[in-house]
């Protein structure tokens, strides 16, 4: 099967930023993971979020190995995900560079009963111990254990082709 790019030219397999391009078409959540590690809040924007058992309740998502957060996260014994609201794009992209002061500059959180920070009015989170971490090419995939979580009824944040967004339901 090929696929093709808006100029009509066949993508390269061999491509990263064409493997990119198509990993971006499938439209995703938005959510920042938290941890607190060596007396410092950690936290990261992130998209690879996703459940992987209701029992036990574990949720996943993957960190690059050359991340400078990598052995934060690994080495704190769990995270916090954030699932964020649509009125909270500005926080997708304050998570996404820059250093920890940065990023958490400014952020109203809530401390989890584990020490570790979750974002105040995210569409929903869930606070988790470490249950595994998967060795997967350039990346660590992280598998949580649910320890607590909450959710509210609010509209949340999407991201498709690397854009932020929302999501709409179709007519019935």
């Amino acid at each position: 099967m090929t696929a093709s790019t808006p100029a009509g030219q066949t993508p390269s397999a061999s491509d990263p930023a064409d493997y990119r391009k198509a990993l971006s078409c499938f439209a995703t959540g938005v959510t920042v993971v938290t941890t607190h590690w060596q007396d410092a809040d950690w936290g990261m924007t992130c998209n690879s979020f996703s459940s992987v058992s209701l029992e036990p309740r574990l949720v996943l998502w993957s960190i690059r190995k050359a991340s400078a957060s990598l052995q934060a996260f690994l080495g704190s014994g769990g995270f916090s995900v954030s699932i964020l609201a649509q009125p909270q794009a500005n926080l997708a992209r304050q998570f996404s560079a820059g250093d920890m002061s940065a990023r958490f500059e400014g952020v109203t959180l809530h401390r989890q009963d584990s020490g570790r920070p979750r974002l105040a009015h995210a569409l929903a989170w869930f606070d988790c111990s470490l249950h595994q971490s998967v060795d997967a090419g350039d990346h660590h995939i992280l598998i949580g254990q649910v320890q607590d979580f909450g959710w509210q009824d609010t509209e949340g944040l999407g991201m498709w082709r690397s854009r932020l967004g929302r999501f709409e339901p179709l007519p019935a």
